[in-house]
């Protein structure tokens, strides 16, 4: 018998488009969280959204199942997938103390890579800026948005700033926590109240993580973003 083979699979492959496939709808599903139209506790039928999505019910049914081990979604007994209720003010102060673990640990072994890493952190902030901008535009004095177009493009710029230093870590096993937590920071902010924000707090608290790479204190990047991640718990939790 002739022995299995270990080629990597061609991009072409079925089990690649498959892959693509459900990671498309993933992030279909994971918008419709974001956006407002399924709140904490809504049903989603597999069949209605395989419809809505034009595909059929198994990437979808692959995706919730992926969606339930993050936590976004629950599966009910005979019942389907609801989305999950908001975290506990418990489960707020366990997500924050993991991120300050994670993150804090990040930010020492980023420092090695400071000269690489700081420009790269200056056009992130600029695109964070521009996106709380955008925000206050749209949401200022009697404006109302029409859709939560803005605060996606807002809370994935804010991301990005602090994937961009846990990336400059340079370890793969911290690079697959940051994406694990992520999942777990969309699902708090499924439950932001719409009409406050502490936008200005989080450039400010930003502008000082930046503006501690670019010191070249040693020991001030990490105050820096252990002052913004127990603010943003703080907030958070008040908001709750």
């Amino acid at each position: 018998m002739s022995p299995k083979s270990t080629h990597p699979q061609s991009p072409n492959s079925p089990l690649v488009a498959r892959r693509a496939l459900r990671d498309g709808v993933y992030d279909a599903i994971l918008e419709k969280l974001l956006d407002g139209s399924t709140p904490p506790g809504s049903s989603l039928g597999i069949d209605s959204l395989a419809r809505e999505l034009g595909v059929s019910p198994t990437p979808v049914r692959e995706a919730l199942v992926q969606m339930e081990h993050t936590g976004l979604v629950n599966r009910v007994a005979l019942k389907g997938y609801k989305v999950a209720p908001p975290l506990s003010p418990e489960q707020v102060t366990e997500l924050f103390d993991a991120r300050i673990m994670l993150e804090l640990g990040a930010v020492e072994r980023a420092l090695a890579h400071a000269d690489d890493l700081v420009p790269e952190l200056r056009a992130a902030h600029a695109r964070h800026v521009l996106a709380a901008h955008r925000v206050r535009k749209l949401r200022g004095g009697d404006a109302t948005a029409t859709d939560n177009s803005d605060l996606r493009e807002y809370f994935a710029a804010d991301w990005a700033f602090h994937l961009l230093i846990i990336q400059a870590a340079q370890n793969r096993f911290m690079a697959a926590m940051a994406e694990s937590l992520s999942a777990h920071v969309h699902r708090m902010r499924q439950t932001v109240d719409h009409g406050t924000f502490d936008i200005d707090q989080a450039i400010a608290e930003h502008t000082a993580i930046l503006a501690a790479f670019e010191s070249g204190d040693p020991e001030a990047p990490a105050r820096a973003m252990r002052t913004h991640l127990e603010g943003v718990e703080r907030r958070s939790l008040d908001d709750a």
